[in-house]
């Protein structure tokens, strides 16, 4: 009798099953997790992604890899995981303020961000932090300002209408600086430029450029963080040096296709927030200048969907606009 029960709850199972994608037929995850950064390696996503990948894998008892595939601002990788959607084991790691923003400087996405993938889980915070080659003569906002109305001053960003290139518009226009913006394919080379002196300024996500304020080879000017940080209270706000109330930054999060199994969302959810509040986990992100900012699925979606609606009105009146 038992046997017969156990054949028939067999059946009803693989009668349900065939309804289902072949990835969601078993337990997830039930081979390799592939992770795409969409930037190049040593940007403050890739950093998080590597941290995160050992542990993660040892939570899901499978292979968890990344797979950096950058271009277009983070574009080409978040379309690659969403063509990939029917894998079921494949999701992006990326800067969720910085997807939100696509929408509005790309006219010919080839996805929705909001439509075609699905959050999973916030890991972290890093503000960006605007520095300059140490050899140029500004110590402070209003200096630096000053100084861009009377000689050029070449401002690296990370990739036109990323994050950090929309911030420091969000600055010039509130301040009157006039930069001269020079764009890379991503925030490493940006840094390396800068480092090297090719150009005089740069924005970016603290948790990459840290290390180089540090060192001595940039000169931190300001955060853009509503108050100073604990680690770094040296280092002043864009807020406190004229623009009230300023705050920007890179927001760490992983986004699925849409199509993701639920539950494999959750579980995924669930390991990524015990992994990143892991003391250890936490230090380490601290020291590098990033916070802990976990969310839900749900918070992460509104949250999103927020950033949507707020640099829309940067880009528009900046009128930055890409094909």
């Amino acid at each position: 009798m038992t046997s017969r029960r156990h054949f028939l709850g067999g059946a009803a199972a693989l009668g349900a099953a065939a309804h289902l994608p072949a990835w969601a037929q078993s337990a997830w995850p039930a081979r390799t997790v592939r992770i795409v950064v969409p930037y190049p390696p040593g940007g403050s996503s890739d950093i998080i992604g590597r941290i995160l990948a050992p542990r993660l894998g040892e939570a899901l008892k499978q292979t968890v890899v990344i797979e950096n595939k950058p271009g277009a601002n983070g574009n080409l990788g978040a379309g690659f995981v969403v063509q990939s959607g029917g894998d079921g084991h494949t999701v992006l790691l990326c800067d969720v303020g910085a997807l939100a923003i696509s929408p509005s400087v790309y006219k010919q996405l080839t996805f929705d961000p909001s439509k075609d993938l699905r959050a999973v889980s916030m890991l972290a915070y890093s503000p960006h932090v605007l520095a300059v080659h140490p050899s140029v003569p500004a110590n402070t906002l209003a200096e630096l300002v000053e100084l861009s109305k009377k000689q050029s001053v070449n401002f690296a960003v990370p990739a036109v209408g990323s994050a950090p290139h929309l911030a420091a518009v969000a600055v010039q226009q509130a301040t009157g600086a006039k930069w001269e913006y020079v764009p890379y394919k991503g925030g490493a080379q940006a840094i390396t430029d800068a480092v090297g002196g090719q150009t005089q300024a740069i924005m970016n996500g603290l948790l990459a450029t840290l290390p180089h304020i540090r060192s001595g080879a940039l000169k931190a000017i300001a955060i853009s963080k509503r108050d100073r940080m604990q680690q770094i209270q040296d280092i002043p706000t864009i807020a406190e040096q004229g623009v009230p109330g300023f705050e920007s930054g890179t927001w760490q999060g992983v986004m699925a296709p849409a199509g993701f199994d639920d539950a494999a969302v959750q579980r995924l959810a669930a390991a990524l927030a015990d992994i990143v509040r892991d003391p250890t986990v936490t230090k380490q992100l601290s020291e590098q200048g990033a916070e802990i900012a976990i969310q839900t699925p749900n918070e992460t979606t509104r949250f999103f969907e927020t950033e949507r609606a707020r640099w829309a009105e940067v880009v528009k009146s900046a009128n930055i606009t890409l094909d």
